[in-house]
């Protein structure tokens, strides 16, 4: 392709997920009921945590955050790949592309925070469960809410603050069907070699550093399960596989872009389909059907507001 000054371009080109017709359907089909579903199942949820006062607790505050951030992540990338598939040329503007970059890493750093607030939240629950209203107030769970914005805010600054004056030329391709860093990096016209370095070191270390923190707390709150009574081993393991279980979908890419040193280009952009359609979904299914107490809450919301509707 012949290499042209782009520093003044106003748009980026995406290359997409495929060329077949074929796999473009079945991406469209599969992606847009995923999306709808993910977005009804978390709206669900933060209403019923919203509407229901059994649920008013410290666990569902921080459950109905983690959905609000789950349709967040998923509308930043789902809704413009969906609408893309179909089309030849797919373009995305200069500042469409730095917007969908600083929401995905603000959105992405508030995530992490919020997972480790549960964490904490099912430590206390499980190993000090005297202390657990004063330790998990609602103040501290607004602190934690506070804290995981201004972390994931300032994250994503720091990682703007690299790349929005960077010059850029040569072909405005991005092999993927979303903005990230990583594929932005590359069109710029310097070696842009350490710009990437600090850029993976700085997702890649918060990344894995979180989920370090997570799998240490999830493993003190077994052994002391195990320490004080081995019959709570089960239920702690129940309540706990659940939280494991959406720590390892939502890291596991995240850390694989930003760590490994040479990435497969169409594994990149599959666990980027998966981290950004199929995680959504699967997170409010996870935490909706190993819980009871949530399922009971959702059919009193159904069935109150299907009375208040008869009566209208």
């Amino acid at each position: 392709m012949e290499r042209v000054n782009y520093s003044l371009s106003s748009e980026f080109v995406f290359l997409g997920l495929t060329n077949s017709w074929d796999i473009q359907l079945l991406l469209f089909l599969f992606s847009s009921m995923l999306y709808v579903a993910s977005m009804m199942g978390n709206c669900l949820i933060i209403f019923t945590v919203s509407y229901d006062p059994h649920l008013h607790s410290p666990m569902y505050f921080l459950l109905s955050n983690l959905s609000f951030i789950d349709v967040g992540i998923s509308s930043a990338i789902s809704p413009k790949m969906i609408y893309d598939l179909f089309k030849k040329h797919k373009v995305i503007s200069f500042r469409g592309c730095v917007l969908q970059i600083f929401f995905i890493h603000a959105i992405g750093g508030v995530e992490m925070v919020l997972l480790i607030a549960m964490a904490f939240d099912r430590y206390v629950a499980i190993c000090k469960p005297l202390h657990y209203m004063t330790m998990v107030s609602p103040r501290m769970c607004i602190s934690f809410l506070i804290i995981a914005w201004v972390i994931g805010l300032v994250h994503s600054v720091i990682q703007l603050a690299f790349i929005v004056n960077l010059p850029l030329c040569g072909p405005n391709i991005l092999d993927n069907f979303y903005c990230d860093l990583p594929q932005f990096i590359k069109l710029a016209c310097i070696n842009a070699y350490r710009l990437d370095l600090v850029v993976s070191i700085n997702s890649g270390f918060m990344s894995v550093g979180s989920f370090f923190i997570l799998i240490i707390s999830y493993i003190v709150i077994i052994f002391t399960v195990l320490k004080h009574s081995s019959n709570g081993y089960s239920k702690a393991l129940s309540t706990l596989s659940a939280h494991i279980t959406v720590v390892v979908l939502f890291f596991g890419p995240a850390i694989f872009f930003y760590t490994w040193p040479s990435s497969s280009t169409h594994l990149d952009k599959f666990l980027a389909l998966f981290d950004a359609v199929v995680t959504p979904f699967l997170n409010p299914v996870i935490y909706t059907l190993r819980n009871q107490e949530m399922k009971t809450a959702m059919r009193r919301v159904l069935r109150q507001l299907m009375g208040y509707r008869q009566i209208s």
